[in-house]
């Protein structure tokens, strides 16, 4: 897509603090983050929306809620047991598809937020 700022931004055209990349996937911080922990993880591959997928896209995107996993865990909010048996810590994650579901960059992406709350 001649236009697509995520295409861009995978293809290396526009700059983006990267923080990981493969043949399939790539995932930078969100320059408008929501959270102190704010990632996100497109596939190199050009699909308007998560509608846009198919069945044969299954792997990608297990592939996508992994890395998610991940990415939490290495920036620091992965859920971590204490010792009392509560959970602190923690992330989500969160793909947006059309205009309904407030989607703003046709390039199908996962959001990963987390972080200490409150959140703006």
């Amino acid at each position: 897509m001649d236009n697509c700022i995520f295409c861009k931004i995978a293809a290396g055209q526009i700059p983006a603090t990267i923080v990981y990349e493969d043949e399939d996937l790539i995932a930078f911080n969100d320059i408008r983050p929501a959270a102190p922990v704010h990632i996100l993880i497109i596939p190199r591959k050009h699909f308007d929306t998560l509608s846009s997928v198919g069945v044969e896209h299954e792997g990608l995107l297990g592939k996508m809620l992994t890395l998610a996993s991940q990415l939490a865990e290495k920036a620091g909010c992965a859920p971590v047991l204490q010792a009392d048996g509560s959970l602190t810590g923690g992330y989500k994650t969160l793909i947006n598809c059309g205009p309904d579901g407030g989607q703003e960059v046709y390039h199908l992406h996962m959001h990963v937020i987390g972080g200490p709350k409150p959140w703006r």
